[in-house]
């Protein structure tokens, strides 16, 4: 396999938002030369391991990677320019919170070599926003999706529904409203309730209580009906595009291709190894010191556990998955991946469906994702 991706962590944001479990980190200061150097030093790691590939996409996350300095974020494009090819198309996408400040550094961050912004606007209206933990206002938003608008050929954005006494009419007026601003892509995410975040606390001592799971439902319907009708179709469960816009390093993703993690906490999975990186800042520098780069772990992947990741990570894909194909790639046989009584059951529901050789969840079924993937993968 020729093609490869890679993933850039950047670890610091302003505040820890009360429902996100990602590895984000806040710091009063971060000493930008020292993490320019580390940065250089994983990547240099991982390209030393993959020479020659063909590098078709770049995703700056985290964290708040828009709080980078734009030569900081130069420097690592004209790194992997010097270690990788680049497809004549790559894609270079940085996730940015949608504040005045870091949308004045728009214009330097598509200099620098990035061409897609995916913003974190997460809600359109100031009371949704502060309850969510979200620095910026709802206004503040609007306007740095005008300017990254102005300066990016390919724009997303985020939003958060499902929150706790969101009607439908509510959410419909809302994704209306933001699907007229003109956007190729949108990330539409139902809150989630993860562990070890503010909102899980609450959860527990009950000063939140989480919509309805049959509510929630019927939003998503809402949302996969709306996004179809107005020419952003699901092509995976939480995302929207039009065709020419989807995301190429998330499709690399959902798809199994191989791709390179940097920065703390990054994970990876290339020639058969998954790669996971020290989480903490501070111990991430540490082992780029030591070693050079901030591996925690490498390990080969047993073709089973490879082939259960890439059902996992596939039907979450409105195209699903090639049974056929991906047995040939770790093999197995077609009917060894998937539990045949289960199949029959689900399919009967209308949960699932075969379409073009293809084994696909479909609409009805994408909100029971987890628990159908758990029933259904037989490795």
């Amino acid at each position: 396999m020729d093609s490869l991706a890679l993933y850039i962590h950047w670890p610091f944001c302003l505040a820890k938002c009360p429902y996100c479990d990602f590895n984000s980190h806040v710091r009063d200061q971060v000493e930008v030369a020292r993490w320019q150097g580390a940065l250089l030093a994983d990547m240099a790691h991982e390209a030393a391991l993959t020479p020659g590939r063909r590098l078709t996409s770049i995703f700056f996350g985290g964290g708040t990677p828009s709080l980078m300095p734009p030569a900081l974020v130069a420097a690592l494009i004209d790194a992997a320019a010097q270690h990788w090819r680049f497809a004549p198309d790559i894609e270079i996408t940085l996730e940015a919170n949608p504040s005045s400040v870091e949308a004045a550094r728009f214009a330097a961050l598509a200099d620098a070599g990035v061409n897609r912004v995916s913003l974190g606007m997460q809600a359109l209206d100031d009371a949704s926003l502060r309850w969510l933990g979200r620095l910026h206002s709802a206004h503040e938003a609007r306007a740095a999706l005008d300017v990254a608008q102005a300066h990016f050929a390919r724009v997303s954005f985020d939003l958060i529904y499902a929150l706790p006494g969101q009607t439908a009419a509510m959410w419909q007026a809302d994704l209306a409203r933001a699907l007229g601003f003109g956007t190729g892509h949108v990330s539409l995410y139902q809150l989630t309730i993860e562990p070890g975040t503010r909102f899980a606390t609450m959860v527990r001592d009950g000063s939140l209580t989480p919509l309805d799971t049959d509510a929630a439902a019927d939003l998503y319907a809402l949302t996969r009906a709306m996004t179809a009708a107005a020419g952003l179709p699901a092509y995976e469960i939480s995302n929207h595009a039009r065709p020419a816009d989807q995301s190429r390093h998330n499709l690399t993703y959902w798809r199994y291709g191989d791709y390179a993690g940097i920065g703390p906490g990054a994970h990876g999975r290339r020639l058969g190894m998954a790669t996971t990186r020290h989480r903490k800042p501070e111990n991430w520098l540490a082992a780029v010191a030591r070693h050079g780069h901030g591996l925690d772990e490498a390990r080969a992947l047993p073709p089973a556990d490879a082939a259960s990741e890439a059902l996992l990570m596939g039907l979450r894909l409105d195209e699903g998955v090639d049974l056929a194909a991906l047995g040939a790639r770790f093999g197995f046989a077609r009917d060894a991946l998937i539990n045949p009584a289960k199949a029959r059951f689900y399919r009967d529901l209308g949960l699932i469906a075969d379409r073009d050789d293809r084994l696909t969840v479909t609409t009805r079924g994408m909100p029971l994702l987890d628990a159908l993937l758990g029933e259904l993968v037989a490795l």
